[in-house]
């Protein structure tokens, strides 16, 4: 109760009368004193839009800000000319524009990213399309380079996890981004796709690699989706975010719940239900730390 009434009393009253006395001492606004103080990445960012799902200060007050916090990237630069002219901050003052500008690229950069990966999301996997089938033979042949696929239909599919004779089917819930990711691990991280393939035919603790792989972008997506990969990416990327870094947040996931899964050793895949959830719960933790960065090495 206490702390609720002390967080009421701190959001109305002490904190103006704080911010107006660190500002008279200081001859800094909020938005100067964090962006000259806070390390680049997720806690100056975070800091700069609405403290990300609760965390952090909001400093986006003022119409301005709170205007520039949701620009594209092209309006990014006028509208720091904007805050500076409104915060009453000189133009001369290079430090605060580069800091100010880097920030707003990677808020509005996280929205563009996210837009990129629903709108692949939506994409229906098509058989009758060359440039689909191309990548899921090239799937194939980047898991299984000494096996031939004897037909497009095959129970040879289940081999790298799938649950029938056409993948097609197990591409509904994700569209091509299932594939476009599934497709990502196994070109650039090929041994380590190709051990966790052997890894994930175990005879106790085997799993269906591909509709885990599947399932897993389903778990990256939503973390995107709901903004909690938003430390992460400010931290990992000093401009604007791109697919490539999800596509890397996805090969992280891969390779650690394959980890994971052996760790635990459930009793069967029937608990893999559970497990997913103990795993998301887990990666959910991480994300939560403002120096989060969760990446593989090339």
């Amino acid at each position: 109760m206490w702390a609720h009434v002390w967080g009421f009393l701190y959001s109305s009253y002490f904190r103006f009368w704080l911010k107006w006395v660190l500002r008279l001492l200081t001859g800094k606004c909020e938005l100067q004193r964090l962006l000259g103080g806070a390390e680049a990445g997720a806690r100056r960012t975070l800091g700069v839009g609405n403290g990300g799902a609760g965390r952090g200060p909001r400093i986006a007050s003022g119409a301005v800000l709170r205007n520039a916090v949701h620009v594209e990237e092209a309006e990014v630069e006028k509208c720091v000319r904007d805050v500076m002219k409104e915060k009453k901050i000189e133009q001369k003052d290079t430090g605060f524009k580069r800091n100010l500008h880097m920030s707003l690229l990677q808020i509005s950069g996280y929205k563009k990213l996210y837009l990129n990966v629903e709108n692949l999301r939506k994409v229906p996997y098509d058989s009758e399309n060359e440039e689909h089938e191309e990548q899921l033979i090239e799937l194939w042949n980047l898991l299984m380079p000494h096996e031939n696929l004897k037909a497009r239909i095959s129970k040879q599919w289940c081999d790298i996890g799938f649950q029938g004779d056409d993948p097609k089917t197990d591409f509904r819930g994700m569209g091509l981004l299932g594939l476009v990711n599934l497709v990502y691990f196994s070109k650039h991280y090929t041994n380590e796709a190709r051990q966790i393939l052997s890894r994930s035919n175990h005879p106790k603790l085997g799993y269906s690699y591909a509709i885990v792989g599947i399932n897993l972008t389903e778990m990256a997506y939503s973390l995107l989706k709901n903004g909690a990969l938003k430390a992460h990416l400010y931290n990992m990327v000093s401009g604007l975010p791109q697919m490539e870094h999800f596509h890397q947040f996805y090969c992280y996931l891969v390779y650690e719940f394959d980890k994971f899964w052996f760790e635990e050793e459930p009793e069967s895949i029937m608990h893999f239900n559970q497990y997913r959830e103990k795993f998301h719960e887990k990666i959910k933790g991480l994300l939560l730390d403002y120096n989060v960065v969760l990446t593989l090495q090339d």
